[in-house]
């Protein structure tokens, strides 16, 4: 048995964001300096957090921030971070490069909710979970490849159920505020980062929660829970992994926050 954490965090904002502009993978632009802040916010609120793994879309937007981040880190500022495609936003085809509003129309016009619809050319929500699946199955390899065969694993034991740890207590009140910078952390050695976009976040999340039945914080309203990532938003799940003949296998899971923005109210005090 293995056990690690997930921080999983969305870009800062672009231009396109400022402009409720879709921009999917097809529109790569960098942040803007509203951005550029919330990266440094957030880099400031995890700044002690030593990650042992860093995964980034490769999209300019996500490696932006995560190298401001890691920048700010006290313990990783060195490390080198894994630009995975599979962590790139969804693909929304012909709507790219165009307003919001009008994915709304064309979803109106096919008589579907915004959510679930598809326009031409686009990536279907099952396109994106897949991707997010095979990322999974990547992490999970490399984390008992490099991590998991390090002797007698402390964090092994550490709270999955979510009833003991500081974290789970921390978030019961406020799955998306209110708490500290290393909640649920307490025990663990392995900290990976993930820096990818709101629309996949959205979809990441849904999946560890109804497929893989990830254990929840007191309280936690649904609507919460899936609501849309903001910008350099924190998620943070921890994982336990055990070992099959198949490969690695996903024996726990608990969900410490969503959509966490504590860092960003300095940011928006100054607007």
């Amino acid at each position: 048995m293995f056990t690690f954490s997930l921080t999983l965090i969305r870009h800062g904002e672009t231009q396109y964001n400022r402009e409720k502009l879709l921009q999917g993978q097809g529109v790569d632009t960098p942040l803007s300096e509203t951005g550029v802040q919330q990266g440094e916010a957030v880099g400031q609120y995890l700044k002690d957090i030593t990650f042992n793994n860093v995964f980034a879309s490769n999209l300019q937007r996500a490696v932006q921030t995560a190298e401001i981040i890691l920048r700010k880190n006290t313990h990783s500022s060195g490390m080198e971070m894994v630009l995975e495609p599979l962590l790139r936003e969804r693909g929304f085809g012909v709507a790219e490069g165009r307003p919001k509003e009008d994915l709304k129309n064309m979803a109106n016009a096919a008589g579907q909710s915004c959510r679930d619809y598809t326009p031409p050319g686009g990536e279907t929500l099952d396109q994106v979970k897949l991707r997010f699946k095979k990322f999974l199955k990547i992490l999970f390899k490399r984390m008992l490849d490099e991590h998991g065969s390090s002797g007698p694993d402390a964090s092994a034991g550490a709270s999955v159920a979510g009833d003991t740890a500081n974290g789970s207590a921390a978030a019961a009140s406020d799955v998306a505020s209110g708490g500290l910078a290393d909640d649920g952390l307490q025990g663990l050695s392995v900290h990976v980062l993930v820096v990818s976009h709101g629309a996949y976040i959205r979809v990441a999340i849904r999946h560890l929660v109804e497929d893989l039945k990830c254990s929840l914080p007191a309280g936690v309203k649904m609507s919460q829970l899936f609501s849309p990532c903001p910008n350099t938003g924190i998620s943070r799940f921890i994982l336990t992994l055990s070992q099959s003949e198949s490969g690695p296998v996903l024996s726990a899971a608990r969900c410490v926050f969503t959509n966490r923005k504590d860092h960003l109210e300095n940011l928006t005090a100054a607007e």
